[in-house]
């Protein structure tokens, strides 16, 4: 269970620790006492926005979509990509901003576990004893405690904009990787073209989650150097690998003899009037769906192979 984990995590990184409510002498921090990131700020963001999203819907009587918002912000934002992030920060930030991503983790967990309660109230029940005291909330049970309620002042779109190009640079790597048959292991450098200052301050979160060994940056065209580049908004992104330029073509051309067979063959199916007529309609859609992701494919190999000359 991703909840049960999530709730470990936490309380192996927070419990002994300074998670930031009870600061005794701020002068002694040197410098801010807590100092939030725009991860920190992201997840408080989103959680606003999903209890606003909850409490309409219960309102509707629509406990389906109570469930799915929920189950959403805790599975894909709060542990997919919250924690590993809190991970980054934990490892390299400074007293304060490790005080504020600690702090984070507990006041966004104790209040999803608030917000899940009426979903999943036992699970919820016995990890909230767990995790309110570190929280410094204090009460006999998590059903007696305030259900949540949005702030909207504490919406970040700056942030959530920060975020959402964060993970497009993420999983073009993780694209850039899988197109060139790395090991998930490896760790490989990532050279990029564009806006510095932006991605020099997403570059510790690309290299934990994208699986670097070092981002650097080049004022030099990428796409002169005959390797596969990702394009995400301004950026352009080449994982600095050396390959066997022989070998590579082959297995492009290789894989590009094998989509075209493929679309061959879904033209083939589309383009016959009895099979479009007699099959269900949501199997004629699937394969133009997979027709267009071929299609994107092939597109995107093509390219490679041009580059390699």
């Amino acid at each position: 269970n991703k909840l049960w984990n999530a709730t470990r995590f936490v309380l192996m990184n927070v419990e002994g620790k300074d998670c930031g409510f009870e600061p005794q002498d701020t002068a002694a921090c040197q410098g801010e006492y807590l100092e939030f990131s725009f991860v920190d700020r992201w997840i408080v963001s989103q959680l606003q926005r999903a209890e606003q999203d909850v409490e309409q819907q219960f309102g509707m009587y629509r406990f389906d979509l109570v469930a799915r918002t929920v189950y959403e912000f805790i599975w894909d934002q709060y542990c997919d990509w919250y924690l590993e992030f809190a991970k980054v920060q934990m490892q390299i930030g400074n007293d304060a901003q490790q005080r504020a991503t600690r702090r984070t983790l507990l006041r966004v967990l104790e209040s999803v576990l608030r917000l899940a309660h009426p979903l999943i109230p036992f699970i919820t029940e016995e990890l909230w004893q767990k995790v309110a005291p570190l929280a410094k909330r204090s009460g006999e049970s998590v059903m007696l405690q305030p259900y949540p309620v949005a702030e909207p002042s504490r919406i970040d779109a700056a942030a959530e904009a920060s975020i959402l190009e964060l993970k497009e640079l993420i999983n073009a790597c993780r694209t850039l990787r899988s197109e060139m048959n790395l090991s998930p292991a490896a760790r490989v450098p990532l050279v990029v073209e564009g806006d510095t200052a932006t991605l020099t301050q997403f570059a510790p979160y690309l290299k934990a989650l994208a699986k670097l060994s070092d981002v650097s940056f080049t004022d030099a065209p990428l796409d002169q150097a005959g390797a596969p580049i990702a394009v995400v908004s301004n950026a352009k992104l080449m994982l600095k690998v050396e390959i066997d330029v022989v070998a590579e073509r082959e297995r492009l051309s290789k894989e590009i003899a094998r989509l075209e067979g493929e679309i061959a063959k879904v033209n083939g199916k589309l383009q016959n009037a009895s099979f479009v007529e007699r099959a269900p309609a949501q199997v004629v859609e699937q394969e133009k769906a997979r027709l267009m992701d071929f299609g994107s494919k092939l597109g995107t190999l093509q390219t490679q192979l041009k580059r390699l000359g």
